[in-house]
């Protein structure tokens, strides 16, 4: 049912390109483990980012552990610049519910209150259960209904795959 999917490596390069010129270099960058943290790197990169690259743990804001379990995570949010009055740019890999955005949302906040946060996503599967949308898309990806959209990082190369639901 799944037809061929993007090469992740060159939709991370169109996003940046796409963001390119509506990024403030004032803006701070913040990847959702695990997969947006690998496009937040590259995207900080190409974009030439000045303020330190963060990163959010977002497992103990989800409002699905009893569908999804509580995965042990060993990772903390570390978000090394002030939060308050700043544009933050949150990164992810596939937009699927919404339900891993709000929990962001709500791990951003505790740590200050932004002037504006944007959304730069890799991948969008649609199925949405919340209102989220993002201002930058690497692509919209069609897969089945029994399938996920997960990103893989094989040896420094991005890639996109779709896997079978448990």
């Amino acid at each position: 049912m799944t037809a061929s999917l993007p090469d992740a490596e060159r939709l991370v390069e169109a996003l940046a390109a796409r963001m390119k010129d509506s990024v403030s270099p004032d803006a701070g960058m913040v990847g959702i483990y695990t997969g947006g943290v690998w496009i937040a790197e590259r995207l900080h990169r190409a974009l030439g980012c000045k303020v330190p690259l963060g990163t959010l743990a977002v497992t103990l804001h989800r409002d699905d552990f009893g569908r999804i379990g509580l995965h042990r995570e060993s990772r903390r949010s570390n978000i090394p610049f002030p939060v308050d009055g700043r544009e933050v740019i949150l990164v992810d890999d596939v937009l699927h519910t919404g339900r891993t955005i709000r929990a962001a949302l709500n791990e951003l906040f505790d740590f200050g209150r932004p002037k504006a946060v944007r959304l730069a996503m890799l991948a969008d599967r649609g199925g949405r259960e919340l209102p989220v949308s993002p201002d930058w898309l690497g692509a919209k990806v069609e897969v089945g209904p029994d399938e996920e959209l997960v990103l893989s990082n094989e040896g420094g190369k991005l890639r996109l795959a779709a896997v079978k639901r448990r």
